[in-house]
């Protein structure tokens, strides 16, 4: 081979491997994109707390897309102990993630799965507005602004809706 034969050669090669490389991480990180799941939550309240021990919150947390995600943590500013609660056979305990299915929803309601705050750093009432944050596996994290309502209420979470 000459010279210029072994130039040509290399600088096909470097073009061929460049093209593919970038290639791939485009149709890679693209796909990435377009598969990751999309929060969305409705619903979302919290009974007035009876003290500041501990207070429940209840929302519905829509998956719209076609991947499955889990809910692995919740932040607000007025508890440091924020825990995701599952009840089964009338007992709740911690877990540490919670399965949102594709195209799916995951209620957490009175009586059922549900978020736990321990220790609040103050005491809601009726009518305030308390900010969370839900954190998931695949999904960006979603803020939510959740509605303090009476001790008593209880949404009308159907599927008529």
């Amino acid at each position: 081979m000459n010279a210029r034969t072994t130039r040509t050669l290399a600088a096909a090669l470097s073009l061929t491997a460049a093209l593919a490389i970038s290639g791939c991480s485009s149709d890679s990180d693209a796909k990435a994109g377009a598969d990751k799941p999309k929060m969305t939550v409705s619903g979302a309240f919290m009974p007035e707390p009876v003290n500041d021990q501990m207070a429940g919150a209840f929302m519905i947390i829509k998956n719209g897309s076609k991947s499955a995600d889990k809910l692995t943590a919740v932040t607000s500013p007025i508890s440091d102990d924020l825990q995701i609660h599952e009840t089964k056979d009338q007992k709740m305990q911690q877990v540490a993630a919670m399965d949102v299915p594709a195209g799916g929803e995951l209620r957490l309601e009175r009586g059922g799965n549900h978020i736990m705050l321990m220790g609040l750093k103050s005491l809601p009432k009726v009518g305030d507005k308390i900010a969370f944050e839900l954190r998931f596996e695949k999904a960006d994290p979603v803020k939510v602004e959740l509605d303090v309502k009476e001790r008593t209420y209880n949404a009308q979470n159907t599927s008529a809706h």
